[in-house]
Formats: C-alpha cells, sequence, structure tokens
C-alpha cells in the first residue's frame, strides 16, 4: 500500500525559543526543519535595540552551522523612541515587538507593567507598520488569566485599528471568539495546545515536560483549536512556543515553564491533519496564512512528510546541555522524508 506523503512549501513557525549560548547551539540545529521562525526576545537581558537584535541575529545565524533559515527577529517591548524603532526597521530581518506583562513567564520580570505607557509605542508601531506580538495573559487564577487579558486585547484592536496584534499562543475558546471580531488581530497556536488539556499534565502523576505557560486548558477549548486550525482558519497560525530547558530545570522543585517540540512539530502535525482528514489544510497553518498577513518571502524550502514511523530520543544532548521533548522515547507515526544531500 503507498505511503501518504505532504509536501510543505517553506514552513514558518510563527513563535520560537532559541535561548542563547550553548543551548542555543544545541537547539537551533534541532529547530531548522522549518524554512524560518519569529525568534522570540526574552533573553537575559532581553533584546531591547537594534544593535542587540542584529548581534542575536548573527549568533543564531552562526548556530544554525549554514541550514538556510529565515531569521523574523523582535524587540522585547518597552518605550521605544521614533528612532530607536526606526533603526531597528532598517534591519532585514527585524520582523516585530514583543509585550509580555512583567513577571508573568520566563525571563519577563523586565515586561510592561502599566498598558497604559505602552500607548506611545504603540502609536509609533501603527503608523510605521510594526507588528505587535503580545502574550495575553493577567496575573490571575491561573485558569482564568488568559479569559481575563482578552478585554485588553479588544480594546488594543479598538484604539489601534491599524496595528497588527498577535493574540500569541491562544488556549481557548473564548480567544477564537474574539478573533472573529476585528480584523487586525490573528492569532497563533502550538502543538501542545492541539493535543493536551491540564488533565494531561497534572490529572496523574505532574508531567513536568508538558508544563507550560500558558497552561493546558479542558477539553472543549482543545476541541475548538484544533477545529479551527483543521478548517483553515485564515488569521491562525502555527507557533510552537518550542521554549527548551536544561533537564534539571524542569524536573525539579519550581519546574520552569516550557514544551520543547522543535524536532518533532512537523511530523507530529502532519499525523494530526492526516488523520483528521486535512492535509491539504496544513501548508496554509504552517505558512501560508503567515506569508499573505504579514507578507513574508522566507527562504526556498520544500519539506516532505510521510506516514513512516520516527522514535523521538529520550533526550537531545551536545554542549554539556541535556533537554527532554515532548513524546520523549515515543514512536511517531510521521516522519520527515530526508532530502537526496542529507
Amino acid at each position: 500500500m503507498p505511503r501518504m506523503e505532504i509536501t510543505l512549501d517553506s514552513p514558518l513557525d510563527m513563535h520560537l525559543h532559541l535561548r542563547d549560548g550553548d543551548m542555543l547551539r544545541l537547539v537551533a540545529p534541532l529547530s531548522a526543519d522549518f524554512a524560518g521562525a519569529v525568534i522570540m526576545p526574552n533573553l537575559v537581558p532581553p533584546v531591547t535595540g537594534a544593535a542587540a537584535l542584529q548581534a542575536y541575529s548573527e549568533r543564531i545565524d552562526t548556530a544554525m552551522g549554514g541550514i538556510p533559515f529565515t531569521r523574523l527577529m523582535t524587540l522585547f517591548f518597552k518605550s521605544y523612541s521614533a528612532a530607536e524603532l526606526e533603526s531597528a526597521r532598517a534591519l532585514p530581518e527585524f520582523f516585530g515587538i514583543k509585550l509580555y506583562p512583567a513577571g508573568i513567564t520566563t525571563n519577563s520580570e523586565g515586561g510592561l507593567a502599566d498598558m497604559a505607557a505602552a500607548a506611545p509605542t504603540l502609536h509609533l508601531m501603527e503608523d510605521m507598520g510594526i507588528p505587535l506580538l503580545v502574550h495575553g495573559e493577567s496575573h490571575g487564577f491561573v485558569m482564568d488569566r488568559e479569559a481575563e487579558f482578552l478585554p485588553i486585547y479588544r480594546r488594543l484592536a479598538q484604539r489601534f485599528p491599524k496595528l497588527r496584534i498577535c493574540m500569541e499562543h491562544i488556549t481557548t475558546t473564548a480567544a477564537l471568539h474574539l478573533l472573529e471580531e476585528h480584523e487586525n488581530l490573528c492569532a497563533t497556536v502550538t502543538l501542545q495546545h492541539l493535543l493536551i488539556t491540564l488533565d494531561d499534565v497534572v490529572g496523574g502523576s505532574m508531567q513536568p515536560h508538558l508544563f507550560c505557560k500558558p497552561i493546558a486548558k479542558r477539553e472543549e477549548d482543545r476541541a475548538a483549536l484544533l477545529r479551527a486550525a483543521l478548517s483553515g482558519h485564515p488569521r491562525l497560525m502555527f507557533g510552537s512556543d518550542s521554549a527548551p530547558h536544561p533537564q534539571h530545570k524542569k524536573e525539579c522543585c519550581g519546574c520552569a515553564a516550557g514544551v520543547f517540540t522543535a524536532p518533532l512539530a512537523l511530523p507530529r502535525l502532519a499525523a494530526l491533519f492526516a488523520e483528521h482528514g486535512a492535509a491539504d489544510k496544513l501548508q496554509d497553518f504552517v505558512s501560508g496564512n503567515a506569508c499573505r498577513l504579514y507578507h513574508l518571502h522566507p527562504v526556498p524550502r520544500r519539506i516532505t512528510l510521510r506516514d513512516t514511523p520516527m522514535r523521538i530520543p529520550a533526550a537531545y544532548r551536545s554542549y554539556g546541555q541535556r533537554v527532554v521533548p515532548m513524546h520523549a522515547g515515543e514512536t511517531l507515526s510521521w516522519s520527515i522524508v530526508p532530502t537526496a544531500a542529507g
């Protein structure tokens, strides 16, 4: 019986953490099944200016070891002058600005504490056509944090109607409903939020390698997100939020938030979409929608996936780092077909 295949043109990951130093050296090549990605700026210290952005982009390029990869770089949100934004906009790899509420997730202690103070920078971004990416959570009860932030998205969309606002890694049915209200809103969704609920994380023994922020929600939320992705919603994009942490920082008290999915995201998505008879929708989810919304032209790459098994290692190790991925030690039903050069 012939194998099923899906061929993707220049897939993009619209939300990726690559870290820095030895961790960057380990995970960058593992994240390069995609033709490019939007790179998060929450380093220590965060990426807050054109010079830092360009330097980080160059470190990523070095870590990729010659793999063609479109780096869509972001700045960490703060109050920026017009001159500072113009300097960043002059860089070919500059993509947008990421807003973190202060202290809401990994390395976000320097994030925004007062939304009202953001207005001058947001006006400049709107005028200059610079996208805004937002980690949309409050500091309330953990299950309600995204819901409590939705009115802020609504106010931003209404006050800045020409500003492209991306609701990052949405997890709820309510966020999907908000997406329908404003044309200047778009959203990313992760692999884990299409697959798991909070019960998978803490319903039995704690599964630290499935713990992320925002946390996985209820089954009805997961199912709604999956329906939206499978239906080809034109303003919903894949953003892995692949977030590597050393194994010892996940398997401990005070477990770090983040799920490492980069090396398996495309095969797992292929299996998921094929299982639901929606293989034809995967191209738009992992590239087409983002390219249309943001007028992107990633490096030309063609990735073919086939329904042949692949084994996920128990951990990825190099440069003194050890990172445990989602589905560690499991066999997936789909894999990437090696290229002739590979």
